[in-house]
């Protein structure tokens, strides 16, 4: 049984399950999987596949669960009772050869969202696990050690690189559940306080590491379709996010319509009154050079902002962004694939996106065209000229 546990997920699916619950508890959704690496055929693992969702749906949260996460102080009291009574229902999800033939797989998760928004971490774990049981049947975790040990030499063998702290971010990729929490242990061990924590609440909890997470593309996408109106969507997310969780939780999400719109809608306003941004597509330079400057221009002190980076990093490319930008703002780095899967073997880029909400569809607009996720290109169109978005062949010329 791979997912033995319901924490064994990412925080902000239950920073966000708190909203739902609190103000969209109507809501239904739907939601897609992709796999974005070619060449890789899913299709003859489908009945293991269904067979670990069935048992991920037979699980519910332990007492001791419960009252770790009733310890959070922006967790609410009657959520903690909503999710003694919760459990995944597995009928709500369906896998199935894709009509293509080409050995992709399609992943469809419909139903309420308060009831459905559990489902995305735990299955890309298990379609990670399941597809590397069977092709990696004899890992080298010798490799893997070594990679790791030379991460943490680069990271905390050097006094310049002291305040550097990472965190894992590497669920939904990891190679096994075994693997990430040899990492897990392995990187507290030997970073000490450099590892500001984990975003896996389940590994939080056992290994007394900070939980980490505010808000994911889903909760803004959502916005598109719960909002009053589809321009203001963006703004409309940010103002519920504040009212839910009173100053808490203060990171805002940049890239669901890209910097340019991100920046237009994040005014004075919502600069003092979130702590930061999360970059997770497009240049992250760039990203956060841009932001810095629209700090200033909105007279924050960059110096009191934290700017958190999380888009395919590797511990070379946090030193660099590190030596960047310290001292100029506050800074976070959450790593995934590049710890939690690198053992020598390519790791699958795999994603469940919302596509719908309330029978309307929503998309995500990022800086990185590969990332965009929308089932309804007339939808996409509209969305963009709603944001003043350009299309890439736009921006090209």
């Amino acid at each position: 049984m791979i997912i033995t546990s319901l924490l064994d997920t990412d925080l902000y699916k239950f920073t966000m399950m708190q909203v739902v619950l609190h103000h969209f508890p109507a809501a239904s959704v739907e939601y897609r999987f992709r796999c974005r690496t070619p060449d890789i055929d899913l299709v003859p693992y489908i009945g293991e596949i269904r067979d670990e969702v069935r048992k991920l749906c037979q699980l519910r949260f332990t007492a001791d669960e419960l009252e770790y996460l009733r310890g959070m102080r922006f967790i609410k009291g009657d959520f903690i009772d909503f999710l003694a009574l919760f459990h995944l229902n597995e009928k709500l999800v369906s896998i199935t050869p894709s009509a293509k033939g080409n050995g992709e797989i399609d992943i469809e998760i419909n139903g309420p969202w308060l009831h459905t928004i559990l489902f995305e971490i735990p299955l890309l774990a298990i379609v990670n696990e399941v597809y590397f049981r069977h092709t990696q049947q004899q890992p080298d975790y010798s490799e893997g050690r070594e990679r790791l040990a030379e991460k943490i030499g680069l990271l905390g063998g050097r006094p310049e690189f002291a305040e550097c702290n990472i965190a894992d971010y590497g669920t939904r990729r990891r190679f096994s559940k075994r693997w990430h929490e040899e990492v897990i242990a392995t990187l507290k061990s030997g970073l000490g306080a450099q590892l500001a924590g984990t975003s896996n609440v389940f590994y939080a909890m056992k290994h007394g590491l900070t939980p980490l997470g505010t808000m994911a593309h889903e909760y803004l996408q959502a916005c598109q379709a719960l909002g009053p109106r589809l321009r203001d969507s963006q703004i409309f997310g940010f103002e519920v996010w504040a009212r839910e969780y009173r100053g808490d939780l203060g990171i805002a999400l940049s890239d669901v319509y890209g910097m340019q719109a991100f920046l237009r809608d994040f005014d004075m306003y919502f600069c003092k009154l979130f702590d930061g941004a999360r970059h997770d597509s497009g240049d992250p330079f760039d990203w956060g050079e841009r932001l810095l400057n629209h700090y200033e221009a909105n007279r924050c002190d960059p110096r009191t902002k934290v700017l958190v980076f999380s888009d395919a990093l590797d511990i070379p490319k946090v030193i660099q962004l590190y030596e960047r930008f310290r001292g100029r703002c506050k800074l976070a780095f959450g790593v995934g694939t590049n710890l939690t899967n690198d053992l020598g073997y390519r790791p699958l880029q795999i994603v469940i996106k919302m596509v719908r909400c309330n029978g309307q569809p929503v998309a995500k607009l990022s800086d990185s065209p590969g990332k965009n996720m929308c089932d309804d290109p007339a939808y996409l169109a509209y969305l963009r000229q709603v944001f003043g978005i350009a299309t890439p062949a736009q921006t090209a010329s």
